[in-house]
């Protein structure tokens, strides 16, 4: 992760630069993992708290993708204005504050209160800890490549470890190992991460910028792009759990199982933005975002109908395909947009998105309960098809 750029002076010691640069790369890890634990979790969380179906329990995770959403805007605007390390702290020692919140809920609303705090700050991260690693980079496609591959391990980790604590200590125990987690890595992001001398907003700007008109059709491209596909994004990553469950019945049922089983379909399905990343920075991007949201049409439609190991394979291509198409928004944005607006500008557009797929999450439980998963599979199959046809709007992207 050497190659991840600096926003420090020259003379700051090599060492302490990967420090700081190797936090931000697991403080994505951590965002992606604190937010599926309840997901992963949902079964024991229901069953503590009375409910019958783990279906109606999901409704109250909705706000924390809603907080989400709606606090990246306010996220990216003080990330510019006020500072994006002061802004990494809050993210930290909020983090694990809302998530000791969490393991400490007695019921469905408590649960529903500190989930949507934890939302608060976990939307920090997305328009400050990128545009703070991307800065400067001489290959950002590499850069966002390795951090995408870092929040897809949390991802991971969150099928993995989750399971693991709930098998062996009980559903608070994976709320409570992240929040220290959290805590310690704040407490060496403080220690490791230069002071920043002036805000983004008062730097310099650039000897050249892209016309407004470009940037306003790109702006409404992406947005619509990462709307959709976040659906799907949240669609899968909170669904997944059971769906695997349901899909390998007969075949694997126990549940730490199911949960290292899930583990090696993200573990591996990451490996996708490594490549992308180095793709990026070498052939046009609309053309190798165009085909990677094909094949989520292929793929989400194939994995409706699969059961038992087929399922699985399909659902390890499946996901690859999706964390395939998440590095191509961070890098447009590092093509077109100044440093200094670029944490409001991916406030903005992660407001819109994940506020609107933050509904997914909400709905999830219901339409599984109504319709079933081939009904959602199917779904997701015309969501991609959507964001296909969005993405031919863009211009033809070569990467810097």
């Amino acid at each position: 992760m050497s190659a991840a750029p600096t926003i420090a002076a020259a003379d700051e010691p090599p060492a302490r630069r990967l420090g700081w640069s190797l936090l931000l790369n697991v403080a994505h890890a951590i965002d992606h993992w604190v937010l599926l634990i309840f997901a992963t979790a949902v079964g024991a969380i229901a069953a503590d708290f009375g409910f019958s179906r783990w279906e109606d329990l999901m409704p109250y995770a909705s706000g924390a993708f809603f907080a989400f959403g709606i606090g990246s805007l306010p996220a990216g605007r003080l990330g510019d204005t006020w500072g994006r390390r002061p802004m990494m702290l809050a993210f930290f020692f909020g983090l694990g504050a809302s998530l000791l919140a969490c393991a400490a809920a007695t019921g469905p609303w408590p649960m529903a209160i500190a989930l949507t705090v934890m939302g608060l700050f976990a939307a920090i991260y997305h328009p400050v800890g990128i545009p703070m690693l991307v800065r400067e980079s001489t290959r950002p496609g590499r850069t966002i490549g390795i951090n995408g591959l870092a929040g897809n391990l949390g991802i991971a980790l969150a099928a993995l470890a989750t399971g693991a604590l709930v098998k062996y200590a009980g559903w608070r125990a994976a709320f409570l190992v992240p929040a220290l987690l959290s805590l310690a890595c704040g407490v060496l992001f403080a220690r490791l991460a230069p002071k920043e001398q002036i805000p983004p907003t008062r730097r310099q700007p650039p000897a050249t910028a892209s016309p407004r008109a470009v940037l306003a059709r790109v702006f409404a491209v992406i947005t619509i792009t990462a709307t959709t596909g976040a659906l799907i994004f949240n669609f899968t990553t909170n669904g997944n759990a059971e769906l695997l469950r349901e899909r390998m019945a007969g075949v694997v049922t126990d549940p730490l199982a199911l949960g290292v089983l899930l583990a090696a379909v993200y573990a591996v399905a990451s490996g996708a933005q490594l490549i992308v990343g180095h793709l990026i920075d070498r052939i046009d991007l609309k053309r190798l975002l165009l085909s990677i949201l094909a094949s989520q049409v292929v793929l989400f439609a194939a994995a409706a109908h699969a059961h038992g190991w087929s399922f699985f394979a399909l659902a390890t291509l499946m996901m690859a395909a999706v964390f395939g198409a998440i590095p191509f928004i961070d890098a447009i944005i590092v093509r077109f947009v100044d440093d200094r607006i670029r944490s409001r500008v991916a406030g903005a557009r992660l407001t819109v998105s994940f506020g609107i797929s933050a509904l997914a999450v909400y709905l999830l439980g219901p339409l599984v309960k109504s319709a079933g998963f081939e009904a959602l599979l199917l779904g997701m199959a015309g969501i991609a098809c959507v964001t296909f046809l969005a993405a031919t709007a863009l211009p033809s992207l070569r990467g810097k």
